[in-house]
């Protein structure tokens, strides 16, 4: 193999949480899906807004208060264009890809009846499961789950026949964060608008790793976190087509989100503060602007082309471990691989890791419908990110070597 020009060192050092030790080793940090480390220019974004420009939004005529909602609404059209969305009114913020989903659940609640399906499928995160759930007891609505193969492939081939005149709503995940299978979303999203369904990606584990354009794409809704692509924890972002976001109702009331209240009537604001109830969390948009900033200047096809070599380089590492077992093996991956090693428990697995600084996930993944599929507990999940390096993954291969010694 053969890594591609990007000089991941200079990267590296605009991240300072990355040159320290643990447990007297370099620290390995490969779980940037749980949650992607932040560079100085978003810390230094923040702080600046903080020190400087604070104040609440929309509502001063003072210039502290001009200034914070100049650069939340900045932060919005950054939004706006990295996804490639039609008009700001398409980008509601919420607290992250979880609240994004549950906005959506709840307001189409009022329009699912008994009988009525949601189709999800079983690689989803359970932000992408348990929504429906809920929707569904509260509505007598069926949640339908289209399945997946050995090798967390998505058997997009079932959806048409399980689509049908009571379906309202497809929800599927854009990049698994158990399996990194990379799910054909674009095609996905035809067959159900050629049966008049609308469709809802999940995109935390894509956005990092890939352009997304939501035009392209088609879909109704789009939602993600900026954690994950090296912003803040804290804020997120729902993508909604303008006439969906017209037809819902609200599903949190307050300040903002209103034009006029009395006692006897309330008049909605226009998008999306419809569906912005109360102070936003301004620092955290402005933080998510800087991390799109940041992203767009290293380059977004230059970040998936050095990831899928990191990704190939760990594979073709653990493939060669006597015992370990690859959890998730679809063609098409972002970077993201999990597996088992015979007789060693992830928990012990990781623990092990983390005394040699290797920080990997280990656990359910908050996919237990995917750990059942495979018939294991939990997995061990290395998850890589641009400012990763080979030397990392060395580093967890031999720490692997470790662990099997003391634990197999």
């Amino acid at each position: 193999m053969s890594s591609p020009a990007f000089d991941v060192q200079s990267i590296r050092n605009d991240f300072p949480i990355l040159h320290q030790e643990v447990h007297g080793c370099p620290l390995a940090f490969l779980d940037s899906a749980a949650s992607a480390q932040r560079p100085q220019q978003v810390l230094d974004a923040i702080d600046h807004y903080y020190s400087h420009d604070h104040a609440n939004v929309h509502r001063g005529v003072h210039t502290l208060s001009h200034r914070a909602t100049d650069a939340y609404e900045g932060a919005r059209e950054k939004v706006r264009a990295f996804i490639n969305a039609k008009t700001t009114q398409e980008i509601v913020f919420t607290s992250g890809t979880t609240e994004a989903i549950n906005l959506v659940a709840a307001s189409l609640g009022p329009s699912i009846c008994a009988g009525d399906e949601i189709l999800i499928t079983h690689m989803e995160h359970h932000s992408n499961i348990v929504p429906w759930k809920m929707l569904c007891e509260r509505s007598g609505a069926v949640l339908k789950v289209v399945p997946i193969d050995r090798d967390g492939v998505l058997l997009t081939d079932k959806i048409p026949d399980m689509i049908n005149a009571r379906t309202r709503l497809l929800a599927v995940t854009h990049v698994s964060n158990a399996l990194g299978t990379v799910n054909p979303v674009k095609s996905i999203v035809a067959t159900a608008h050629t049966a008049g369904v609308p469709v809802l990606l999940d995109g935390a584990q894509a956005t990092l790793h890939a352009a997304v354009d939501v035009q392209e794409l088609d879909c109704d809704f789009y939602a993600f976190s900026g954690h994950k692509m090296c912003g803040p924890t804290g804020i997120g972002v729902l993508y909604g087509r303008e006439a969906w976001l017209e037809r819902l109702p609200p599903w949190q009331g307050g300040g903002e989100m209103i034009l006029s209240v009395t006692f006897t009537d309330t008049v909605y604001n226009k998008l999306p503060y419809k569906f912005e109830a109360g102070t936003p969390n301004i620092a955290g948009a402005i933080g998510l602007g800087a991390a799109i900033d940041y992203l767009l200047h290293i380059g977004r096809g230059n970040i998936a082309a050095y990831e899928k070599y990191l990704l190939d380089y760990l594979t073709d590492r653990l493939a060669q471990i006597e015992g370990l077992r690859l959890i998730g093996t679809a063609p098409d991956k972002a970077g993201v691989q999990s597996f088992v090693i015979d007789g060693i428990h992830p928990h012990d697995l990781g623990t092990v890791l983390d005394h040699k600084g290797v920080a990997i996930r280990t656990g359910h993944h908050c996919a237990m419908p995917v750990m059942d599929f495979f018939g294991v507990p939990g997995t061990a999940r290395a998850s890589l990110a641009f400012y990763n390096t080979t030397a990392e993954i060395d580093q967890l291969i031999d720490a692997l070597a470790v662990a099997r010694e003391m634990l197999a």
